[in-house]
């Protein structure tokens, strides 16, 4: 099998997998549960990106490994 062949497999797949995903959230009886949740971001939590805490983590992280010059 070449590689280019594999590769279209791969994207139909994924093509597939995606539309599945997406009709089964539009179309999910209330009171069955989805495989796919609703994406709740709220910032200020201690994982969000913009964060003081996360930043602080990161920016830790960063000085430890040498990416900056702490």
């Amino acid at each position: 099998m070449s590689v280019s062949k594999k590769l279209g497999i791969v994207f139909v797949a994924g093509i597939v997998g995606l539309c599945g995903l997406t009709l089964a959230d539009r179309l999910s009886v209330s009171s069955v549960p989805s495989f796919v949740s609703s994406a709740e971001a709220r910032v200020g939590r201690p994982l969000t990106p913009v964060s003081v805490a996360g930043v602080a983590r990161r920016t830790v992280r960063r000085c430890a490994v040498g990416v900056y010059n702490c």
